[in-house]
């Protein structure tokens, strides 16, 4: 990479496109410099080239195909090499017009050479000088052959990017082995890059090589080197040596042994681990110190490859041998470099330092040098005492530190100039002493910048007078010049304004030419310029502004922009990635184009990070070839997306985006689509179609101003276009910087007979501020002209060139990048004419007094001093201070203490003499002149202070003194012994009381230096001290203060605050004993004001006013007062935060008086579902009016809204008659009476706007339904005292056909009786409610007007609401507890009117909760709620509780079951446990017995029971109520005591009647009866038939009446029965045989006999009934009966 000496760097533009001519002139002489040494190297790589041969020839039988290949290539090389040796030398000797020939091959050798050196240490155990000869022949010859001879490496793929290069270790055997080593090109770049010139396609191929130097080593990576492949002999075009020549270049070897073998060591020991080397110093130059005309000489020793060039420097400038010759002697050998000075003066004390650089790299180190002066060769008259702290290189001429005076004669004015003149500022500058050959530091500044000499500034320096020159003057020159002369440390300043107007305008009324046109955030095809709008607008306003660049080298101007720009900012794209530019600007008017702006600096469009290689990587001029192969390039990579994309600019013309380059992007450069699109959708457009940029910035134009658009970028290289990045937010094109708004507060004051100082105070919000133009006009004329051309900062300025006597007004605007801001008001008109004392004169002050020592070291005291009584009629500018020793009494000459006057009254001299006694004398200055010094002090000893405790405190004063308080102020000790000072303690006395009468104010140390002391007495004189502490204890008293009166002097006034019409909160003070050069000081906490942004400060005449621009915690304190040249006139005002809020409110209460209010904005709701807003003021005047607004926008009166103002009662509404979803939003009522004003506002939004509608559109129903019949109270429930639960409601505007309809779960409750109505009131009564009755229940009113309908819910806690009120009426109505006995035992029960579920019930025996268990149980028969006790013993007794409990509540009923009661309980219970006994012992037939059985004569009877008894019964049966035993024919059982058979084998009609069965045991009988009717053989068919049908019927009836009566029987018996069925079957003999019927009873009779056996569960199957049965149902018997279906097989 080519890069200019860094002694270049400093003065000449560098710019990788382009070079300049002096850039190639110094290239040439830096090659010129190095061509002898290059041929050296050249020759003995050359000569060992030949030796060489002599041993790869030998071990030629040794090596492999590859070897000898190897072998043939090198010496091939060496062929081309002595070819191309023998031309450039004979070039070089022939004639001097081949030098540029010359120095070329000279590069390539000594790049040869270098590569040597590099692969000979690479490879430790080869033969060193060998492998430099493969190497670097091998590199060489291929920087000769034509680009064509590439050798692609088969066994490794090279990246595009070189790598570094692998170390080959080679084994001894093998030291002869010829390699092949290629150097990677980059594809379509030319081989052989070397020279500098001018020409453009020469620009082309230096670009080109830059690119490819840049990534070899600007990246730190070097020149990698591999092993490549052999290929076939037709790719190779090698031409192998023969034996002969190689035995010859043997011989020529070994005489030029010994010289290479010298050079290569050299080589490696600059050469520790890699091909290049940056400098590295050795041996670094020591710092001296010696006489003067003594010689010195700095030494260094430096490594680096390449050898680094070394240069001397004396105080950072480079040192010319031949402008001082003899004096400096350079020597450079081997390495070693030195710097001899001959005959040193104190002028070569200095900084030296030595700089080694190579394309590497620069480096650096320091000495320095300090010559010393004998003392005796300076009048010691001319020493001063004070000892100034120089840097150590800058010493004085003496030896040691000094004190100059500097002063400025023939001083430069305000000068005023226009643009394009020359101006020129000089001075004449006399320094004292004046001391040969050291020269001062002359340096120029503009606004406190340090000015560098320039082809627009020219400074110069005769010895005596400093200059500086502007050759073409510019408004960017407008400024505070400052001229600072420094002798060393000290030094001295003189500043002068200077002005530049415009220069005339080419059209008449154009504005001014813009300035200050800078170019920021460059990059490769990028740059922002900005630039500063002109004050002078020319009488029109800017319409915008034109940006032209021009190409550096050329005078071609192009404009970047077809319509103006308002924005004083402006990206600029399309420029060429490595050219440099430059940029005016020019300002445009309705009356034309300005003059263009002076050009800015030159800015190259270069990538940020090679901008800031080239300035951290500096390093020497390029001077090898880059020899390189081409290789193959990788398989491309698609890049990833950008990264961290956002607007960082936006207005209403351009967008401005900025990202990162994405982190996958392969190798190759990378460039960037960006697409757009309207916020909200998903149409991406492409914005750069044709050419994509190569910056990450780019500025998107051509947007629609308000629109919201979204951006996002994508890659793309070779290999593709890669994904987009993340979407921007939405970005609104619009100006995102406002245009400032009009600063405040001018305020002019007077400054000389020609300027004014105008102050001003920033406008509020106002962003990226450039500074403010100020106007001036002479009161009347109405012609305004600019003070300043230049933008200020700050808000202060001077108005120079003011016409004396005149009186002017002054205006100021803001300027930013947005704009120019409104001028601000006009300030008050000012005569112009000095400052001070308006003319009058003045007098020294008085001298200072009660000079004190505060502070005391070895060699330096502070002094501490009071103010003078007479300051002479104007303000003290200073104070000098004087001193003597005194020897033994006896006082010596007056010395200067100080030559600058000091502003404190306390002030350190130094260079004192320790244990030397000494006065002091203190003279006060003001304008007048020094005043007379004062008295001397008494004599102080200078010496250490050692004490623990601190030094006295010092200026001591009061103020605020009144009759019975003052205030005390001090400072701070200058000695604060040995520990930190924790605070103070005041004393007082009265003037004429003795010293021991002194006593202390505080008890406690004070932390603050002021202190308000009450409780004097009035007329009472006072004086005061102030002591310090610190941890050790309480240091020494101050000095006295002056005896002070307790008085309140006539006239006295203090500080008032005061609230104006404007809300400003201000302290006001009122002097009128002031001189004409009185002033008031404000303090805040007895401090000076530092940070007055939140203050204003006012003064006029005998009035001064401190404003508070935002009173807030900041400005809490106590703030003072202070008139000067006044007999103490002083107050203050204390602001605590109390006071603050007290203030705050006033404030807000006048800046915006308001309307009172009795009641804010309101809303309701009126009958018919009108909405009414309305509020109330307290009152309000004739005048009033009322604006009605509604989102923003005003309302008036008409058909939707009715408004109204009662003006007397000062009530304001507005009606509206119906509200709409449009209608939600804020209202807001504005009143204004006069300047007071007052609002109100009602969000009406959301739910609150939703309930508000919903209760208006309610109201409007409710109206409309209130027009017919109607609730008036909905449908409600309560329940009665019979606990039932009525639903009631309560309707209004009934009549006579108004019909009421209740319904529950939508189904019509169907109501017995009609509503009458009574009272308006509708009922309907639920009896014994339960959860039957839950649901949803409905009333409709109804008639020919409308309806209305009431719904009450009962479900879930709705209807546990009630269901507990019915629970608690339930409990409430329980009976009182009952005892009653039974057959268990003992049951406790009580009555309920119903009993539901809901209602828990518990018990309690002695206030124990009753477990339930077999014996104690409870349970509800009914409405009864018992608790049973079985087989009670007498743990029994005692006091039982009834617990019902109805969802909140527990009610109780108690009895006491002990005593008598449980006697007469338990014997009931014995004796009814007995009959109980007998009742289920007692004999029973338990079932079997059918009521009746039809059978057909000739067939067989089976009937069977159980019976039952303990002991077992007695058995016997009955035939027609008489005894009956068994027979033959008839066979009666009694089985296993239960089970008893009657069975006849053969039935016949004597056996038809009535049978009975009698049980019989000790507890009782039983008997059960059964009806047999047999039936005769004829008329079989039918009568079987109907009697069969007639059996179902009975059977079923029999079936239903047994199951009634066990139903029944089972409420009545404590055991249920058990019966069984009884069975009767018959033997059919034929089947074909039809059994005759004999008619029986009807069915009235068996059922009458049923009745009989009521409680038997037995069932005959399929009696037969009579025919009559049939046909009184009309229906025909069937042929044959099913019997198998009616009767069961006999067992």
């Amino acid at each position: 990479m080519m890069s200019l000496p860094f002694y270049q760097r400093h003065h000449e533009h560098y710019d990788r496109a382009y070079r300049h001519k002096a850039l190639s002139s110094t290239v040439s002489q830096y090659q010129k410099e190095t061509k002898s040494k290059s041929a050296v190297y050249a020759q003995g790589s050359a000569a060992y080239a030949r030796g060489s041969a002599a041993y790869r020839h030998s071990s030629a039988a040794g090596f492999s195909l590859d070897s000898s290949a190897a072998y043939s290539h090198g010496s091939s090389a060496y062929d081309l090499e002595s070819a191309a040796y023998s031309h450039g030398s004979a070039a070089y000797d022939s004639s001097a017009a081949q030098s540029k020939r010359s120095a070329a091959y000279s590069l390539d050798s000594e790049s040869l050479s270098t590569s040597s050196a590099a692969y000979s240490h690479a490879s430790e155990s080869i033969n060193q000088l060998a492998a430099a000869y493969r190497l670097g022949s091998e590199a060489y010859s291929f920087g000769l052959k034509n680009s064509n001879l590439m050798i692609e490496d088969q066994s490794y793929k090279m990246s595009p990017k070189a790598k570094r290069a692998k170390q080959s270790l080679i084994s001894e055997d093998k030291e002869n082995e010829a390699l092949d080593y290629s150097v990677p090109i980059f594809t379509g770049r030319q081989v052989n890059i070397s020279g500098i010139t001018d020409t453009e396609e020469e620009r082309i191929k230096e670009s080109a090589a830059y690119v490819a130097k840049r990534n070899l080593f600007a990246t730190g990576e070097g020149v990698s080197v591999s092993k490549v492949a052999k290929k076939t002999s037709e790719e190779e075009h090698h031409e192998k040596k023969s034996r002969k020549v190689a035995i010859r270049e043997s011989a020529e070897r070994v005489a030029m042994k010994k010289t290479l073998e010298e050079t290569q060591a050299f080589h490696r020991k600059l050469n520790q681990d890699k091909l290049l080397h940056a400098p590295e110093f050795i041996i670094e130059p020591r710092s001296h110190t010696i006489w003067e005309k003594e010689n010195v000489r700095f030494n260094c020793s430096v490594a680096g490859w390449p050898e680094p060039r070394v240069t001397w420097y004396k105080n950072n400038v480079p040192i010319d041998v031949q402008a001082h010759p003899g004096k400096y002697i350079i020597h450079s050998r081997y390495g070693l470099h030195s710097l001899e000075i001959t005959e040193c003066e104190f002028d070569d004390t200095a900084q030296y330092h030595a700089s080694a650089m190579n394309v590497k790299g620069e480096v650096s180190v320091y000495a320095s040098l300090v010559v010393k002066r004998y003392k005796g060769e300076i009048d010691a008259s001319l020493l001063h005492g004070r000892n100034l702290s120089l840097s150590p290189f800058a010493v004085t001429p003496h030896g040691y530190a000094s004190r100059f005076e500097i002063s400025f004669v023939d001083k430069f004015d305000v000068a005023f100039g226009r643009e394009g003149e020359t101006m020129s500022l000089g001075c004449t500058v006399v320094i004292n002493p004046d001391i040969k050959r050291f020269k001062p530091d002359i340096e120029w500044y503009r606004n406190g910048v340090l000015i560098t000499p320039s082809k627009w500034v020219q400074m110069q320096w005769s010895g005596e007078r400093a200059s500086l020159t502007l050759t073409h003057a510019n408004k960017e020159d407008e400024g505070l010049y400052t001229l600072r002369v420094a002798m060393g440390e000290y030094y001295e300043e003189y500043s002068g304004y200077v002005f530049v107007r415009d220069a005339d305008a080419e059209i008449p009324g154009a504005p001014g030419a813009p300035l200050d046109v800078q170019c920021l955030d460059a990059n490769k095809d990028y740059v922002i310029v900005s630039w500063k709008q002109p004050a002078v607008d020319g009488g029109n306003p800017i319409l915008g502004y034109f940006i032209d660049r021009c190409e550096v080298g050329t005078s071609h101007w192009t404009q970047c922009n077809e319509n103006p720009v308002k924005f004083a900012r402006f990206p600029v794209t399309g420029l060429i990635e490595g050219r440099s530019y430059i940029f005016r600007v020019r300002a445009v008017n309705k009356a034309g184009v300005s003059l263009p702006s002076r050009v800015s600096e030159p800015v190259a469009a270069l990538d940020p990070a090679d901008r800031a290689r080239l300035r951290s990587h500096p390093s020497a001029p390029w001077t090898g070839q880059i020899i390189v192969t081409e290789e193959e390039p990788a398989e491309g990579v698609v890049p990833g997306p950008p990264t961290d994309l956002q607007v960082i600019e936006a207005t209403k013309n351009y967008v401005v985006l900025s990202w990162k380059p994405p982190g996958q992007r392969g190798h190759e450069g990378i460039m960037y689509f960006v697409e757009k699109c309207v916020a909200g959708t998903e149409d991406w457009q492409r914005v750069n179609t044709e050419i994509p940029v190569k910056s990450p910035r780019f500025a998107v134009f051509d947007l629609s101003e308000g629109k919201s658009y979204c951006f996002r970028v994508r890659c793309c290289n070779s290999a593709g276009i890669g994904e987009p990045s993340e979407a921007t937010e939405a970005t609104v094109v619009d100006d995102k910087l406002d245009i400032p708004k009009a600063p405040g507060r001018i305020m002019p004051t007077r400054n000389t007979d020609t300027s004014v100082v105008v102050t001003w105070t920033e406008p509020p919000d106002a962003k990226e501020l450039v500074g403010y133009y100020i106007e001036s006009s002479v009161e009347g004329s109405g012609r305004w002209e600019p003070c300043n051309n230049n933008p200020v900062k700050g808000t202060r300025f001077v108005c120079h060139g003011l016409s004396t006597g005149e009186k002017y007004i002054f205006r100021v605007r803001a300027v930013n990048a947005a704009g120019l801001s409104e001028f601000s008001q006009e300030s008050e008109p000012i005569e112009v004419k000095a400052a001070i004392g308006g003319g009058l004169l003045h007098a020294a002050p008085s001298p200072p007094y009660d000079i004190v020592v505060l502070e005391s070291v070895r060699d330096s005291m502070v002094l501490g001093w009071k103010q003078p009584e007479a300051i002479g009629g104007t303000e003290i500018t200073g104070y000098y201070v004087n001193y003597r020793e005194v020897v033994d009494g006896v006082p010596g000459k007056w010395k200067e203490a100080n030559i600058k006057a000091v502003a404190d009254r306390a002030y350190r001299i130094e260079n004192l003499k320790e244990n030397m006694v000494y006065q002091f004398q203190v003279a006060a200055a003001n304008l007048a002149g020094v005043g007379a010094p004062s008295k001397p002090s008494k004599s102080f000893k200078c010496e250490e202070w050692t004490i623990a405790v601190p030094g006295p405190p010092h200026d001591v004063k009061c103020t605020e003194v009144r009759k019975d308080s003052l205030v005390l102020l001090w400072k701070e000790p200058v000695y604060s012994g040995r520990t930190p000072i924790v605070g103070y303690y005041v004393d007082m006395k009265e003037t004429e009381a003795k010293e021991e009468r002194w006593r202390s104010v505080n008890e406690k140390p004070l932390q603050k230096k002021y202190l308000k002391i009450g409780g004097l007495t009035q007329g009472v004189s006072y004086v005061f001290r102030v002591r310090a502490a610190n941890q050790a204890g309480v240091g020494k008293p101050s000095d006295v203060t002056d005896a002070v009166i307790a008085e309140t002097r006539p006239g006295t006034k203090e500080v008032v605050v005061d609230v104006d019409d404007n809300g400003v909160i201000s302290l006001n003070f009122e002097c009128d004993q002031m001189s004409p050069d009185s002033k008031f000081i404000w303090s805040k906490n007895y401090e000076p004001i530092e940070d007055d942004s939140r203050l204003n400060i006012d003064t006029k005449g005998g009035k001064s006013k401190l404003s508070f621009k935002n009173l807030g915690e900041d400005d809490l304190g106590i703030y003072s007062c202070i008139v000067t040249d006044t007999d103490g006139v002083s107050s203050s005002y204390t602001i605590d935060e109390e006071e603050m809020k007290r203030l705050l409110a006033l404030s807000h209460e006048r800046q915006f008086p308001t309307v009172p209010l009795i009641s804010e904005l309101a809303v309701e709701i009126l009958e018919k579902g009108e909405v009414r807003f309305w509020l109330q003021a307290e009152k309000l005047s004739g005048n009033a009016k009322a604006n009605f607004v509604f989102n923003d926008k005003e309302i008036f009166n008409g058909e939707k809204y009715k408004m109204k103002v009662d003006k007397n009662t000062g009530l304001v509404e507005m009606i509206m008659d119906k509200l709409e979803e449009k209608d939600e939003g804020t209202y807001t009522f504005q009143l204004q009476d006069g300047k007071a004003t007052n609002q109100s506002s009602l969000v009406l939004i959301g739910d609150v706007f939703k309930k508000l509608q919903d209760e208006a559109d309610f109201q409007r129903k409710e109206w409309h339904r209130k027009q017919g019949p109607h609730f008036v109270d909905k449908l409600g429930w309560e329940v009665t005292d019979e606990c039932n639960v009525m639903l009631k409601c309560k309707v209004a505007n009934i009549k006579k056909e108004t019909h009421i309809v209740w319904y529950k779960d939508d189904r019509e409750i169907m109501v017995d009786e009609e509503h009458d109505f009574k009272d308006g009131v509708c009922t309907l009564l639920i009896s014994e409610f339960s959860k039957k009755d839950a649901g949803t229940y409905e009333v409709i009113l109804k008639d020919d007007r409308g309806k209305d309908s009431s719904e009450l819910k009962l479900k879930d806690t709705a209807f546990a609401d009630l269901m507990n009120e019915v629970c608690r009426r339930i409990a409430l109505s329980a009976t009182d507890l009952k005892i009653q006995s039974t057959a268990e035992g003992i049951r406790l029960y009580s009555y309920v009117t119903y009993y539901v579920e809901d209602l828990r019930v518990g018990w309690v025996h002695n206030d124990t909760q009753i477990k339930f268990t077999d014996r104690m149980r409870t349970g509800v028969t009914g409405e009864q709620i018992w608790l049973q006790i079985n087989e009670p013993t007498p743990q029994d007794k005692g006091r039982y509780i009834m617990e019902l409990f109805d969802g909140s509540t527990t009610h109780t009923k108690t009895v006491d079951l002990s005593g008598q009661a449980f006697d007469e309980a338990f014997a009931e219970f014995q004796r009814l446990k007995q009959a109980a006994i007998a009742e289920k012992n007692r004999a029973r037939v338990l079932g079997g017995l059918p009521d009746v059985v039809t059978i057909q004569e000739g067939k067989a009877l089976n009937l069977s029971c159980t019976v039952w008894g303990d002991p077992t019964p007695e058995v016997s049966w009955l035939k027609n109520e008489k005894s009956f035993v068994s027979d033959a024919n008839c066979i009666l059982r009694f089985e296993s005591g239960k089970n008893v058979s009657f069975s006849i084998s053969t039935v016949s009609t004597q056996d038809s009647g009535k049978y009975s069965i009698v049980v019989k045991n000790k507890y009782g009988t039983e008997t059960s009866d059964v009806t047999v009717i047999v039936m005769p053989v004829s008329g079989q068919t039918d009568t079987a038939q109907g009697h069969n049908q007639n059996n179902k019927t009975v059977s079923k009836k029999k079936k239903a009446m047994s199951a009634s009566k066990q139903k029944e029987g089972g409420k009545k018996d404590f055991i249920k029965p058990h019966r069984e069925e009884i069975t009767a079957t018959e033997e059919t003999p034929d089947p074909n045989e039809v059994p005759s019927v004999e008619t029986g009873k009807d069915i009235k009779s068996n059922q009458q006999a049923a009745k009989k056996t009521a409680g038997k569960a037995g069932v005959a199957e399929k009696v037969p009934q009579p025919t009559e049965s049939l046909d009184r149902q009309g229906k025909k018997p069937p042929e044959k009966a099913p019997e198998k279906a009616a009767l069961a097989k006999p067992h």
